[in-house]
């Protein structure tokens, strides 16, 4: 559903969500400005009005054919409805063929929730831009901030702890370092209520989303040997190493 040029900015709702999707798409080489430029323009007022939030969509900075974004819901009922609206829906069938064509795989979701009561993310100010606003304005070769999420893959009944430990010791050393945690989250582990689209099963992560000013910020927080330190302490409950994807939000992310 495209916005009119006049249409005024919708506020977001106060904090989203307890049930979230992280979801990273491998794209065809090359399409990724055109799946971006479908969905900035026809996904995002779409799916909301189907009774989601879309969080967040982005570029990774890495991996040039990777399209990553994440969107909530109030419950795992409110989740099924929510998709069934949307993919039922005339928009979804009126671009799903072009979207789709930029694809190579969309599989690689992961179903996540609040690792601690206030850990989900506070939108309540922020305002996202009409699509016709952020064409006009959009520069695709600035880089308006980084978002960086962390997926730590932890042993079965160490996720409490992990959460703890990173609430208590890693939060505080985010503002040290010019960063600032934007959400905190552990795998839901209710079961898929939408088997129309996969997600990965059996996971146990926990998900820190990290904002920076900028790619450097990005460096600087990684090589500073406090925040190495706590992360090399928190590896011993874990059963690999910790994935890292750093991003730049499209013109209409909320999240940035």
């Amino acid at each position: 559903m495209s916005q009119t040029p006049n249409a005024t900015p919708k506020p977001a709702a106060a904090r989203a969500s307890p049930i979230v999707e992280l979801r990273q798409y491998t794209l065809k080489p090359g399409r990724r400005e055109t799946l971006i430029e479908i969905f900035d323009t026809e996904f995002v007022e779409s799916q909301e009005d189907a009774g989601m939030t879309i969080i967040g969509q982005f570029r990774d900075l890495d991996r040039p054919d990777m399209f990553v974004w994440m969107r909530g819901f109030e419950s795992m009922e409110a989740r099924k409805d929510a998709l069934v609206a949307f993919y039922d829906g005339p928009v979804w069938a009126a671009h799903r063929d072009a979207a789709n064509a930029t694809m190579i795989d969309s599989d690689d979701v992961l179903l996540l929730r609040p690792a601690w009561p206030d850990a989900g993310f506070g939108l309540s100010r922020l305002r996202r831009p009409t699509a016709a606003m952020a064409k006009s304005t959009s520069d695709r070769n600035r880089l308006p901030g980084v978002v960086e999420i962390s997926i730590h893959h932890l042993r079965t009944g160490a996720e409490a702890g992990f959460a703890e430990h990173f609430r208590v010791e890693m939060v505080p050393r985010l503002a040290q370092n010019g960063a600032r945690l934007l959400g905190a989250l552990l795998s839901e582990p209710a079961a898929n209520t939408f088997p129309r689209l996969p997600v990965r099963a059996g996971e146990n992560v926990f998900i820190d989303v990290i904002g920076l000013h900028d790619a450097d910020a990005s460096h600087r927080l990684a090589a500073s040997p406090a925040w190495r330190a706590l992360g090399q302490s928190m590896q011993a409950v874990c059963t690999k190493p910790a994935e890292t994807l750093r991003l730049v939000p499209t013109a209409r992310s909320l999240l940035r």
